[in-house]
Order: structure tokens, then sequence, then C-alpha cells
């Protein structure tokens, strides 16, 4: 359905007898009409293989109103091009303060992709975690190859080939390798123990549960913790 939106968006930019505010209008109506479709027609879209994503939509501190819902369905159903029909993507919705932010897991195929973005507007933090995650798919393309067939999860033929805005990006690499003893500590002390040592975060064997974990600073000023899971 992506290609049916992205069809008429090229077609729309030829004609050039179509005034630019009718342009906009047909835009923005054939972009509700996939809203619509979604709304409407998911369970049975899905069994014919239509590629719809399914979002899980959740927050804090904010109001899940139907209109912000559909813009979240809307910018995020750019990404549906490259993933195959029925990929799931949690999608989060916070404001604290003065900061409205969303956080977006995709996971596929034992990875997760993820993206968050905080800024004074929630919609203007929707479009920017949407280039966001557009851009690390683009970017690490080659990589996925490696890892993840065609067709399975995602559309390789449909993900362009990256391209620096200014200079081509060399590849990173590791080149330092450290090792260090995992002492046993509780959360507290290794939240201190990594303010001390100036990091943004820290591994730890946690104390009460003898599993390897990370304590690491969000940007929001908080903390998260990564814990194993077999």
């Amino acid at each position: 359905m992506h290609k049916v939106i992205h069809t008429i968006h090229r077609h729309l930019s030829t004609y050039s007898h179509i005034s630019h505010f009718d342009k906009k209008y047909l835009i923005k109506l054939s972009e509700n009409i996939k809203i619509i479709i979604r709304k409407i027609f998911f369970p049975y879209l899905t069994l014919k293989g239509v590629d719809l994503m399914k979002f899980m939509i959740t927050g804090k501190n904010i109001m899940l109103t139907d209109a912000l819902k559909d813009t979240v369905e809307k910018k995020l159903g750019k990404l549906e091009r490259y993933f195959s029909p029925e990929q799931e993507a949690h999608v989060f919705l916070s404001v604290q303060k003065n900061k409205q932010i969303i956080e977006v897991t995709i996971p596929f195929n034992g990875m997760i992709l993820r993206g968050e973005e905080s800024t004074g507007d929630m919609y203007s933090s929707i479009d920017n975690v949407v280039e966001k995650i557009e851009r690390q798919i683009i970017k690490q393309k080659t990589k996925l190859q490696k890892r993840v067939h065609n067709g399975e999860t995602l559309r390789f033929l449909d993900i362009p080939e990256y391209r620096d805005r200014d200079v081509d990006e060399e590849e990173g690499k590791i080149v330092k390798r450290k090792r260090f003893s995992v002492k046993p500590m509780d959360l507290e002390e290794a939240m201190l123990e990594m303010e001390l040592l100036g990091h943004s975060f820290f591994v730890f064997r946690n104390a009460d549960t003898e599993e390897v974990n990370v304590i690491y600073k969000r940007k929001d000023g908080n903390y998260g913790i990564i814990e194993p899971e077999v």
C-alpha cells in the first residue's frame, strides 16, 4: 500500500496544472486514506499479505488522542516499506517537564532497532525519530544483510544504499579491548561507581541475582538497567 501512496505523490508532483494547495490537499487525503484502511481492514489485509506494521502505542503523562495515534501511525508507516508484513513496533510517548519524548522499539530476528527523540513539540519528536530510524536501517544495510535473509523480516531490495550527506563515513571498527573484574554490587553502588568514573554506563554483577547487568544514564537524566534474558 505504501507503494500506492508513493506513486500518488510522484504523479502529483508532475502535474503542473494542479495548484500547490490542491497537491497538498490530495497528498494529505491519500495519507488519511491509508489510516482509514489500516483501522477498518487491518485483519483482512494482513491475511492477504499487505505490508502493514502493528503499532503498540503507550504513553505516560500524556493524553493519547486519536489524532496523536493517527499521526504516529502515519509517520512511522513510512518504515513499512523496509519490513515484512505484520512487523511489530512498540511506541512509548511521554512528557517530562518541557520535553516531549518518543521512544520507538522494533524487535526483529533477535535484534532490536531503537530510536529516541526529545523536543519541545511531540510532532517534531515523531518526525525526528522516523528520520533517525530510517537512517539507521539504510546505514546498517550491509551488516544486516549478513545476519538476516532477504524477506525474512527486512526487505533489502527496498532499502537504498547508504550515502552520507557530505562525505562517505569510514566504517567504525574495534580499536581497543579492555578487561576488568566484575564484582558483585547492588544497584545503588553500581550507580555511584558509574558516576565516580564519569561514564555513561557501567557493567557489574548484580549481588541479588548473580547476573551481569549494565546500568546506564538516560537522556532524561534518569537511569536504565539492562538485564540478560535467556
